[in-house]
């Protein structure tokens, strides 16, 4: 909505924020200030209850964003060879035509499979790039780089099969009024696990949720190899060993199903399988799991029961779930938690979360793209997609190609040949891929790259053929209907040819299949996904941008699965093929993988490959979140860039003084892999056993072109993390946080 100022020449639009520009997966209302068609401010809106007024640095310094000078605004076509920086601006009928063409000769020559869509994270990609892959007839639609799909899907994949629906730590986010919502009720424990929310806007959830019900009583569990801010205000800070996550989720399951600390009445009523899981439970006791964790025996024994007897109580958890091996059996076993103690679906417990009002922003999961696109559609996608006739939860639950898989075929053209890609939201070389240089062999084998982005990156600057300018927030139209509340992402400006990603590929795919677009405009095809909730795009962005779904609805909670609001039967009960919560999974049964959960070493540790540890004696944990950057984003904003300007490793004191190694030295961090370059930082934060290197490093202000490419192979840390990882299900495993290293003065050889 806008509304003028007392400066006739400034509006303010509230919408809400959802990438590019901030580079999170978003949900923040926002008020831009716009005067004479310019962005001159961004605050956060204060009536939106999802922040509450409250936005992170990127947003404060997104103006630098969306005007910097070395922004694309038109499209490119490459006029030298690829890695030689030389480009020519072309016309938007140039470059759709181009791309018709040459995807076209693809398609006719080796099938549509043939073309891969890559995406990253962040902003609202999965509905359009999915759109366009569809269209043109591919089923090859992938996180490609990202070891074994090991971002969320593996949480996502576990709780689809073992409640029948996703779950989120309840901090009344579902409630316009927030905490003072007198149906809701704040946790009295919280487990926060393998994340630092306040550094990023993880997955639909905002980290100054948490403050705010530690404010009203909630006491902390951290489980986290760093002493972050939540952990040195935590009751107890568990210093895990990075990738044993699964081994102390079995060890605290040990002590509530042993000392009774369970709720006996939602188990008998609501679950299956749990004498199953109670034998299984026994081999993991909590002095055999403090050897794997290094956890103290009884720090493990302390936690179970203070999040046990606690209620109700809450779990938030972070990508080094997916990371672990056998990440999708590692979030089973931490969902067992909550469901042992009965904190499901209730007030400050784990609650369900629904898309709002029942609209589909993107397909995430098999049902999602099964009503969007029908039975018949989804079936001929799995045929031919990578990775589906492999790995049954590849197949069932989710639409996307096995990206480890992916890269492999790329490289030996079996079964059939890859030979072009879209690439769109994603620094697949800068920031996602492991195994950076086998991304880079591979990519350049394909005949015609296009990659859709808002800055010149390493990827682009490597391997495109064309490059299309992609819209900020601030310059699109879109939706959100990720849990709460349903939101649509409003216009404010203009900056020059830039379009959204809505926007490109709605034009490409009316090119390629002309059936698949019914719609004259994006902003028609918004309407009619916005239908169940009975609101259009111009109604939601005339109130504010965004509404909460009315209540007594499967989007609402508390207690659904009494309501019958979760089956589509409308039975009471949960969305799974026994009506129950799932100890011994159904699914994963049919899928021919281990029903109950279990502990898988990583495929490097100081347990499982001794040998090389003595050689290699430090865990490299890589990925950290700043609060200044997203991913690989951002490096060439000033403001952000100040705060954080150096590619840092950070060292317990002890391991520095070991090593001889002063704060602020360049150090070599390397491995059987290779090695990077990187800055000291000397920190008791850290893990005297770990280092953590922050990951998506690159440097814009270096030469962009080859052998540079703005620094990659100096300092990109997934150069030192292998492929081929991941789990039996296809998705997690990727191994980013447990592999071994060692570090050396820069000096030394």
């Amino acid at each position: 909505m806008s509304s003028s100022d007392r400066n006739s020449n400034q509006k303010v639009v509230r919408t809400t924020v959802w990438s590019p520009g901030p580079g999170c997966h978003g949900g923040c209302g926002a008020k831009l200030f716009v005067e004479n068609e310019r962005l001159v401010k961004v605050e956060g809106d204060e009536d939106h209850p999802w922040n509450q007024g409250r936005v992170c640095p990127r947003l404060l310094a997104v103006t630098q964003y969306i005007y910097h000078p070395d922004r694309l605004t038109f499209p490119m076509k490459r006029t030298g060879a690829r890695g030689e920086g030389k480009w020519t601006r072309i016309s938007w009928d140039e470059a759709y035509d181009t791309i018709e063409e040459k995807f076209n000769e693809v398609k006719r020559e080796y099938g549509a499979e043939a073309v891969i869509f890559c995406q990253g994270t962040g902003r609202d990609i999965g509905g359009p790039i999915s759109f366009l892959a569809y269209a043109f007839g591919s089923p090859n639609w992938s996180q490609l780089g990202l070891a074994g799909q090991s971002c969320y899907t593996p949480r996502l994949g576990a709780m689809n099969a073992t409640l029948g629906d996703v779950a989120v730590a309840d901090c009344s986010q579902f409630f316009e009024k927030r905490y003072d919502d007198p149906r809701w009720e704040p946790p009295k424990v919280i487990i926060v696990w393998g994340q630092n929310p306040m550094s990023g806007c993880p997955d639909a959830f905002q980290g100054h949720w948490i403050v705010e019900c530690m404010k009203r009583g909630s006491k902390l569990i951290v489980i986290d190899p760093r002493v972050t801010w939540f952990a040195s205000r935590a009751k107890q800070h568990l210093q895990i060993r990075p990738g044993t996550d699964g081994a102390l989720a079995l060890a605290m399951m040990h002590v509530i199903i042993n000392e009774g600390l369970y709720d006996k009445e939602f188990v008998e009523k609501w679950t299956y399988g749990f004498e199953e899981l109670k034998e299984r439970v026994q081999s993991y006791t909590p002095e055999r799991v403090s050897a794997i964790t290094w956890i103290p025996e009884e720090e493990i024994v302390k936690a179970a029961r203070l999040y046990a007897t606690a209620k109700p109580a809450a779990i938030h958890w972070g990508l080094p779930i997916d990371q672990c091996p056998e990440g999708t059996t590692v979030a089973q076993a931490i969902i067992y938690l909550w469901c042992l103690t009965g904190n499901v679906d209730n007030p400050g417990g784990n609650v369900f979360a629904k898309t709002s009002h029942g609209v589909i922003t993107y397909p995430w999961n098999t049902k999602d793209l099964t009503d969007l696109y029908g039975e018949e559609f989804v079936k001929k996608l799995s045929e031919k997609r990578i990775g589906a006739s492999t790995y049954p939860m590849v197949k069932n639950f989710r639409g996307w190609a096995q990206p480890d898989m992916a890269i492999d075929q790329i490289l030996t053209g079996d079964p059939y040949p890859v030979k072009a890609a879209w690439i769109q939201t994603t620094n697949i070389l800068g920031g996602q891929a492991a195994d950076t240089r086998k991304h880079y062999e591979a990519l350049k084998k394909l005949d015609f790259i296009v990659v859709a982005d808002t800055f010149l990156n390493p990827t682009s600057q490597a391997l495109a053929d064309i490059v299309l300018p992609v819209a900020s927030f601030a310059e699109k139209q879109s939706w959100r209907s990720w849990w709460a509340p349903l939101s649509v992402i409003v216009t404010a400006i203009k900056v020059g040819e830039c379009k959204s990603d809505w926007e490109i590929n709605f034009e490409l795919a009316k090119r390629f299949n002309p059936k698949a677009v019914p719609w004259e405009t994006v902003k028609d095809l918004i309407d009619e996904r916005l239908k169940p909730s009975g609101k259009t795009y111009d109604e939601l962005a005339a109130q504010g941008s965004w509404e909460y779904a009315p209540d007594e609805t499967p989007w609402k909670p508390y207690y659904r699965h009494e309501k019958g609001l979760l089956r589509h039967d409308r039975k009471p009960g949960f969305n799974t093929p026994t009506g129950k919560i799932e100890f011994h999974c159904s699914k994963y049964d049919e899928w021919g993988l281990d029903p109950l959960p279990y502990y898988e070493e990583p495929p490097e540790s100081e347990l499982r490959t001794p040998d090389l540890f003595k050689e290699y004696p430090l865990v490299m944990a890589t990925g950290r979140r700043s609060p200044v950057y997203f991913h690989a984003e951002h490096r060439m904003i000033p403001w952000l860039r100040e705060i954080d300007p150096d590619p840092i490793v950070e060292i317990n004191p002890q391991v520095a003084r070991q090593l001889g190694i002063e704060d602020g030295e360049w150090v070599w961090v390397e491995n059987r892999r290779g090695r990077i370059k990187r800055k000291a930082k000397v920190t008791p934060t850290i893990h005297p056993k770990v280092v953590m290197v922050p990951h998506g490093w690159w440097l814009p202000e270096t030469d962009g072109r080859e052998p540079n490419l703005y620094g990659i192979w100096d300092y990109n840390c997934n150069q030192l993390i292998p492929t081929g990882t991941q789990s039996k299900s296809g998705f997690g495993g990727g191994a980013y946080k447990t592999i071994l290293c060692r570090l050396r003065k820069e000096g030394e050889k």
